[in-house]
């Protein structure tokens, strides 16, 4: 055998080469790459994915718009760990009732008011008889609704996501019904543990925080409200007694010859707003009261009830329609005794003083066209202005003129010493190009429920307006402002006009001003504008 044979023989007779020999012929099986998951965590991971896709699914269609008697509103399943009902009142706060024990809340938003079923309501006084039961009808309604769209939308959210996960149609079959298995367990333990008593121990957030400790059970609202109403009369009084006490005007004082007008705006139906006004009344021995409109909120039948108390507030009531006022409003108006209501440029002599107004030509109770330096506006002021010229031609001048936009109320620059308008729920003065005195009026109801979408309450305000009753030039004003809800502070603060300063000339009254006032006499507690003031934070009712 040759050397290199014998070699390679031996080579192949070595442990390493049979071990390699014994492996080629019996090979060890080969470790596999891919992990099969532990069947809990794959159970986990359906769960997730079906609890994603059916909380999107809710959040994207699983609400219901349905009618609750003259409301509108929304009704929407959410996932949740205590269960409950809450009730979102915007801009009021909101109420959680624990109305049941599961996995899901539900949700239930106060749109609006429907303008037209109150209305059905007024004109169908017989109906309300029934609307309890039409009420609870409705409501079961919505629910059904719900219960049959929140399932669409939990099995298809669910089975989706589970596609998009898997991407194979068995594991999102399962997903849906997993998310269909599970919604139905919950709606079967709200029924379970459904609790109707709940009602009665409600919990109130945001602004409504307060209701319980103001006014109690339901029973005692109506009650509490209106001492709420005298507390905050008598609160005016006190001030205006302090104001009285303090303020030092030497330049001006009124006397009994002087005719005072209180001018009012924007009350949008503040109920409040008719013990301040009598409170005022009384305690500055007014003359006329002067409405700049806005007294509405939606103008609709249903709440024309509002303004009767106008017949019995102690002093005659001039009034022009704002853009929260509807021809219904004014023609229930124009029914009270103690009311005279101006449109058109009418006029009308009250309290020793010739008034004309004009009726806003926009009617926005949802304040989609509520917007300014609209061609109406001035048309409607143009108007006014060429009745002003008109009843100067026939000797019968007028004094005062009244329109609710500031707007239309520039237009009768020159034909009037005085024009009167609100609407932009601040208070302002300015003498015009041609002379005439422009005095907007701030909320006297406080804004309404639109002082509650701020960071703060809107305050409450209104002036009185001194007139000499021989000139019937304006002498003096008086700016009383409240603190909105909840706010026991007040102010009173004295203006003069510039041609009322010491002395002042007689061209003095011809000349611009964007404000008009004087800042003679000294404030109670340092006002730096010098504007003569008295704020206090006494509470209501306090000597």
């Amino acid at each position: 055998m040759p050397r290199q044979a014998m070699s390679r023989a031996l080579r192949a007779l070595t442990p390493r080469a049979l071990a390699r020999h014994y492996r080629s012929r019996h090979p060890h099986p080969t470790a596999e790459l891919v992990h099969h998951p532990h069947p809990w965590a794959r159970a986990l991971g359906l769960v997730t994915v079906v609890l994603i896709g059916a909380w999107l699914g809710l959040l994207i269609v699983g609400n219901v718009r349905t009618p609750v008697g003259p409301m509108n509103t929304t009704m929407t399943l959410r996932p949740s760990v205590t269960g409950g009902t809450k009730i979102n009142v915007s801009p009021l706060g909101a109420l959680e009732l624990r109305s049941h024990n599961a996995p899901v809340r539900l949700d239930v938003n106060v749109d609006q008011l429907d303008p037209e079923r109150a209305q059905a309501l007024v004109d169908h006084p017989e109906r309300i008889s029934g609307l309890q039961d039409e009420i609870a009808s409705d409501v079961q309604h919505g629910t059904l609704d719900l219960a049959v769209r929140s399932g669409v939308a939990v099995v298809s959210g669910a089975t989706a996501l589970g596609l998009a996960v898997y991407r194979r149609p068995r594991r999102a079959l399962a997903a849906g019904g997993l998310a269909l298995a599970l919604l139905t367990a919950s709606g079967g333990a709200a029924a379970a543990t459904w609790n109707p008593n709940s009602v009665l121990e409600p919990k109130f957030s945001g602004l409504l925080s307060s209701a319980p400790s103001l006014v109690g059970n339901a029973r005692s609202i109506v009650t509490e409200f209106d001492v709420y109403q005298q507390e905050l009369a008598r609160l005016v009084t006190n001030v205006t007694k302090l104001y009285d006490a303090t303020s030092t005007l030497p330049a001006y004082q009124p006397d009994p010859t002087t005719i005072r007008v209180l001018h009012v705006s924007d009350i949008h139906l503040n109920p409040a707003s008719w013990k301040i006004i009598a409170s005022l009344v009384e305690q500055y021995e007014i003359n006329v009261i002067v409405d700049s409109g806005d007294t509405m909120d939606h103008g609709s039948a249903a709440e024309n009830g509002f303004l009767d108390p106008i017949a019995d507030l102690g002093a005659p009531y001039v009034w022009v329609r704002g853009n929260h006022d509807s021809r219904e409003t004014q023609r229930y108006l124009e029914g009270i005794d103690n009311a005279h209501v101006l449109d058109e440029g009418r006029a009308v002599t009250v309290g020793g003083l010739r008034f004309a107004g004009m009726g806003d030509p926009q009617f926005t109770p949802d304040r989609s066209g509520d917007k300014e330096n609209l061609p109406s506006e001035e048309t409607a002021g143009q108007r006014l202005a060429d009745a002003l010229r008109a009843q100067k031609a026939a000797g019968t001048p007028v004094d005062i003129a009244i329109a609710h936009n500031p707007d239309a109320a520039r237009e009768t620059d020159g034909q009037v010493p005085l024009v009167l308008a609100g609407h932009l729920h601040h208070s302002e003065m300015e003498i015009l190009d041609k002379g005439t005195r422009l005095r907007i009026e701030g909320s006297t109801g406080g804004s309404g429920l639109r002082a509650l979408e701020g960071q703060y309450p809107d305050p409450i305000e209104t002036s009185v307006l001194y007139l000499d009753r021989d000139t019937h030039r304006l002498q003096a004003w008086d700016e009383i402002k409240l603190g909105g809800l909840g706010l026991t502070t007040a102010e009173v603060s004295r203006h003069l006009p510039k041609e009322n300063q010491p002395g002042a000339t007689p061209d003095d009254d011809l000349s611009p001003s964007p404000s008009g006032n004087t800042s003679t006499s000294r404030s109670p507690r340092g006002s730096s504008n010098g504007s003569p003031s008295t704020s206090t934070g006494v509470p209501p009712g306090a000597p």
